[in-house]
């Protein structure tokens, strides 16, 4: 009899903190975790795939329970696997997740089906017994790199935090080994958040550089100012200006502002990618592209939105996924990305790092864990089994 899915787990966890960025609050944020349970054993433990979605978009398991699952379930075991029928064909549950859904509408249905993938190639990749990363790298015969640069993301507007605070959380970036750190502007008035950035910057010195990120906050008129106001600062990258669709916004910036500039996290498909490199004005020599495969269909449309890069003349390597998870690591390592976000205090357990991995002069280096590497985290695994194990 073939190997099969027998089940597919699903919860809704609360990952809320007091802050907030320039456009939300995360008072109420929640997140989907998901298990996908396979009749396959290895080292005396049931195969089970874990995945959630990141942070920003709330849990969704209304879609989850009433389109997703069941499909998965439904389907021909064997129509799921691959042609030697020894394992899992993301692929394949991907096609069958999105059977009678209509092209164009990438909202919510994009997280929920980028939560369940998370969970089948980690399960893929611990039925093939090896790391995410090093599957990835065989599959399109180049050699993985287990280095993968990260940044720490912070700087959010916090209830009574002031510039010492702000200082002070940047400085403790600085000891725990990271060399960028990021901030968010655009929920204070402009001279508040210049106050805010010289801050952050006399705080860290040469010892590191400064991102900021707007969240999609502005229209053009202010975010011109803003672009005028920050070309006085040395700034690693200036981030999601204005709406995430309005690529005209986005191409106009690129007059104001020579620096880099970064955007794409609330882009969740392969068409929309095309269109922002399409009409959005990036600069291929300078500007980041933030596509997380959590919130968009996951690593399989991923691997499509990589080709609409090569196809536009963009390299893999300006990619620097939101999200702060491991899945997005393991696509670093393995596929040549220029890096991955990193949340070193917030929404835990979901982000981070397994608990033996440093950062290191801004890098880390993936251990040799199989699937994704939540098993190496112990408060996540925690969580995960809690589900289905």
């Amino acid at each position: 009899m073939a190997m099969r899915i027998i089940d597919v787990c699903e919860v809704t966890k609360p990952i809320a903190s007091p802050i907030r960025n320039a456009y939300i609050d995360f008072s109420h944020m929640t997140t989907s975790l998901v298990a996908v349970v396979t009749d396959v054993v290895r080292d005396g433990r049931r195969v089970v795939g874990y995945g959630f979605n990141s942070n920003g978009r709330y849990g969704q398991g209304g879609l989850i329970r009433e389109r997703f699952r069941p499909r998965i379930l439904e389907a021909d075991p064997e129509t799921l696997l691959n042609a030697r029928g020894d394992n899992l064909d993301p692929d394949r549950v991907w096609n069958t997740m999105m059977k009678n859904e209509k092209p164009g509408g990438h909202g919510e249905r994009s997280v929920a089906v980028g939560t369940l993938d998370m969970a089948i190639w980690d399960a893929t990749a611990k039925i093939a017994g090896m790391p995410l990363f090093h599957l990835l790298a065989d599959s399109k015969g180049v050699r993985a790199n287990p280095r993968v640069f990260v940044y720490a993301a912070g700087g959010y507007y916090y209830p009574g935090k002031a510039l010492d605070a702000l200082k002070q959380e940047m400085r403790s970036y600085l000891r725990r080994g990271y060399t960028v750190v990021k901030m968010k502007i655009g929920g204070a008035s402009i001279e508040e958040d210049r106050r805010r950035i010289e801050a952050v910057l006399e705080e860290i010195g040469s010892e590191a550089q400064l991102a900021v990120d707007a969240n999609g906050r502005f229209d053009l008129e202010t975010g011109i100012a803003y672009a005028k106001m920050l070309r006085d600062y040395p700034l690693f990258w200036y981030e999601e200006v204005g709406d995430p669709l309005d690529y005209a916004l986005q191409a106009a910036l690129s007059e104001f502002y020579p620096g880099p500039m970064a955007t794409g996290e609330n882009l969740f498909s392969h068409q929309d990618a095309r269109n922002l490199l399409r009409y959005g004005g990036m600069r291929p020599d300078r500007d980041y592209l933030q596509f997380d495969c959590a919130l968009s269909y996951g690593l399989c449309e991923y691997l499509r939105t990589l080709e609409v890069l090569e196809q536009f003349g963009w390299s893999s390597a300006r990619c620097i996924p939101h999200g702060g998870h491991q899945m997005s690591l393991n696509i670093a390592a393995g596929l040549g990305l220029g890096g991955n976000e990193s949340y070193p205090d917030l929404f835990q357990p979901y982000g981070g790092f397994p608990d033996a991995v440093r950062v290191e002069q801004g890098h880390i280096v993936m251990p040799e864990l199989p699937g994704i590497g939540f098993e190496g985290k112990s408060d996540l695994i925690a969580e995960m089994r809690a589900l289905a194990e």
